[in-house]
């Protein structure tokens, strides 16, 4: 990580992650939000399903912003498409601060969730194709960690609010830090960001894709540069001319490709982190705690995901690979997920503070394994894995796949705690157990390779160049430097 093109990457990286940091802020921040007695108050105490409504408006929002990636985001390019959902999500929080009744706010929560929709699959697919096959682990993962940071922020400063004289300042002033972070990603994209060069030469723009390149990978020698550039030029032009037409032609040119994209989105939502998330306040009421302490161990169970995503994503993602990561990953779940539940059962309704203790260590316990396996893995994996032609499309399907299984999860998420309970978790201790095996049997391996050559890993073409292939793009690009070279000297 220690030469400039490493550096300029894990910059360009960390400020894309303002989109993935907003959506785990406006996903966090209803954890802290519904917890507060003066918003009940304000919101004239809504009952479980408006509680519930609350996060499946929002979820129900972000499926909007992902069919809305599939239809125009292509067409956009990634720089311009995700300047549009800044635009939104400003507009999206703006409501949810001014809010006078709950018809206002869960209008925002519903807007806010379509842009964070689009930005959450559209910043891991920007990431892994301006990363380097060596690191794309690292690079692409710093998506799912502005994901969990907004988490571990946006409790924070619920926590923090909770000290505020009662009142709508407890939770309008958490809301409202929202607001100019799309403002400062919107000017960010529109100056300083580098376009992806796998998206400009889709767009017929060579000459541009080849000037970011260079910028991005300038840590190649020459004739790495040259090949590199070239391979990838080569397999994107023989995937647009097999450019599909329709959903069917998908499934038949990339059935695998596409299946293992969307479920490993699916795979995120049925692991029940978001139930755990959003109603971990419910479940440390149950327990007895007063609501200043449900708040700070709210704040302290983001930053242990934060914490653990960001040991991961920096030393086990490339070394480890996707397909461990995930297993891992789904192992941990189930057995933390059952010691949850049997702890609950036991100490739930009983007098026993250390058995309490050990009940609220079951839930770090899933955040550590989750955010440092699963979360650190899963939206790179499930953009790497698609080829270029339809990587934005099918994402974006993956993505509202993603949503669409939460709404359902998620707005369960009172009513089941309160009639079956703790057992509400071996429902996804279930599906975890299938996922699993399919992971093991279904998933292949991506790391170390470019995005161009994993397709051979779903038996695929990898179009192959000769020497003298890789000469002629060679001297085109130095005869666009001497250009530009002779440009330079002829202004100074």
């Amino acid at each position: 990580m220690a030469n400039s093109t490493s550096m300029y990457t894990v910059g360009i990286a960390l400020f894309a992650s303002i989109g993935t940091f907003l959506f785990g802020f406006d996903t966090g921040i209803a954890t802290t939000t519904i917890a507060h007695p003066s918003w009940k108050a304000y919101m004239h105490n809504p009952n479980n399903g408006l509680t519930g409504a609350v996060v499946s408006v929002y979820i129900a929002g972000e499926a909007v912003g992902a069919i809305t990636q599939i239809l125009i985001a292509d067409r956009l390019g990634r720089i311009r498409f995700m300047q549009l959902m800044c635009v939104v999500v400003t507009v999206g929080c703006s409501i949810q601060t001014g809010s006078v009744n709950i018809g206002m706010f869960l209008a925002g929560r519903g807007i806010s969730g379509c842009a964070v929709g689009g930005l959450i699959a559209t910043v891991p697919i920007y990431l892994s194709e301006i990363s380097a096959p060596s690191n794309r682990g690292f690079i692409g993962g710093i998506s799912g960690l502005g994901l969990s940071c907004g988490t571990m922020v946006s409790n924070w400063v619920g926590f923090a609010c909770g000290y505020a004289p009662y009142g709508t300042v407890q939770w309008r002033l958490p809301l409202g830090i929202q607001v100019p972070w799309g403002i400062i990603m919107f000017i960010g994209l529109a100056t300083f960001m580098p376009n992806s060069p796998r998206q400009l030469i889709r767009s017929g723009k060579v000459d541009e894709a080849r000037r970011e390149f260079i910028k991005i990978r300038s840590d190649l020698h020459s004739h790495e540069l040259h090949e590199e550039f070239a391979l990838m030029r080569a397999q994107i032009n023989y995937e647009t001319e097999r450019e599909v037409k329709s959903v069917r032609e998908v499934f038949t040119l990339y059935q695998r490709r596409a299946w293992v994209s969307i479920g490993v989105q699916v795979l995120t939502s049925i692991t029940g982190v978001n139930v755990i998330q959003y109603y971990q306040t419910n479940l440390y009421q149950s327990l007895g705690i007063d609501s200043h302490t449900i708040l700070a161990l709210a704040a302290v169970w983001g930053t242990a995901a934060f914490v653990s995503n960001a040991i991961s994503i920096r030393f086990l993602a490339d070394r480890w690979g996707r397909r461990k990561m995930l297993m891992i990953g789904l192992i941990s779940v189930i057995l933390t997920e059952i010691y949850s539940a049997v702890m609950q059962r036991e100490f739930q309704h009983t007098n026993n503070r250390v058995g309490k203790g050990f009940a609220i260590l079951g839930i770090y316990i899933f955040t550590v394994c989750y955010y440092g396996t699963i979360n650190s893995t899963t939206w790179l994996y499930g953009a790497e894995v698609l080829p270029m032609s339809i990587r934005s499309k099918i994402v974006g399907v993956a993505g509202a796949a993603h949503f669409a299984v939460n709404v359902g999860i998620t707005e369960a998420g009172p009513s089941a705690f309160a009639t079956i309970g703790e057992n509400y978790y071996y429902v996804f201790v279930g599906c975890c157990a299938v996922f699993l095996v399919l992971v093991y049997f279904y998933f292949p391996e991506t790391k170390k390779k470019t995005l161009e050559e994993i397709a051979a890993a779903f038996g695929d073409r990898v179009v192959e160049l000769d020497e003298q292939q890789i000469a002629a793009e060679e001297v085109v690009i130095e005869g666009k430097a001497a250009q530009e070279h002779s440009h330079i000297e002829r202004v100074a």
